[in-house]
């Protein structure tokens, strides 16, 4: 009898190391924001609310404030105008609902403004669609067929996900960056409710940085796969 031996690829430590920092990035996000859930502010404004004020203060007219169910699916729409506030964010009066509602107005404001960052992420758009589509396909059927011309391309297309990723960074940052600022300005929170704010805009941004870092470290892994069929 002869021992067997079982050959286990190195790269997938890649692909475990992106899901651990993904894993660690979400807990983080859902874990401050649950802490902050049921703190009330002392103005005592909904998310809606607080949306809305912001707007205004910052002359901006023409988007308009609505609710969408979910848990944390807040976003804005900057096709339609339209600033989306999840379940937890729309009717709460908590730090962490003004908090989030005053990070997606920073896109609004962002968008009025016409936030070259901004700008660019949004034409990355249909390009990013196209290539996360393709990329996986064309890079499994180009290792099993040994095609490299296949693999090429379709390492090409996957960086055009991370380009994206790495891109929406700073419209992110800047949103938090001018969602506290505004707060404070405005005095929709105390100062003593800011960091509180600032740590639930600083955990909701790692959850960005984990992603980038995820598809990083998984284009690094398909470059080095391709790499070992030279």
């Amino acid at each position: 009898m002869y021992p067997m031996y079982y050959s286990i690829d190195s790269t997938y430590l890649l692909v475990l190391i992106g899901m651990a920092i993904a894993m660690w990035a979400q807990f983080k996000v859902t874990s401050t924001f649950n802490r902050y859930k049921d703190v009330p502010t002392e103005r005592g404004l909904t998310g809606h609310q607080a949306a809305q004020a912001i707007l205004e203060a910052n002359h901006i007219y023409d988007v308009t404030v609505e609710h969408v169910p979910g848990h944390l699916t807040d976003h804005y729409d900057p096709t339609n105008k339209v600033l989306r506030l999840s379940d937890a964010t729309d009717r709460s009066t908590s730090i962490s609902a003004v908090a989030v509602a005053a990070h997606e107005c920073g896109h609004a404001v962002q968008h009025a403004k016409g936030y070259a960052p901004l700008k660019l992420r949004s034409a990355l758009v249909p390009v990013t669609r196209f290539g996360s589509a393709i990329a996986m396909p064309l890079i499994l059927v180009g290792l099993l067929l040994n095609f490299a011309g296949l693999i090429k391309i379709g390492i090409i297309a996957f960086s055009a996900v991370l380009v994206f990723q790495l891109v929406t960074l700073p419209v992110e940052f800047d949103a938090s960056r001018r969602a506290i600022a505004v707060l404070g300005q405005t005095g929709l929170l105390l100062p003593a409710e800011i960091g509180p704010a600032k740590k639930v805009l600083g955990a909701a941004a790692l959850t960005y940085v984990a992603a980038a870092i995820s598809s990083g470290l998984q284009l690094l892994r398909f470059i080095m796969l391709t790499n070992r069929r030279r």
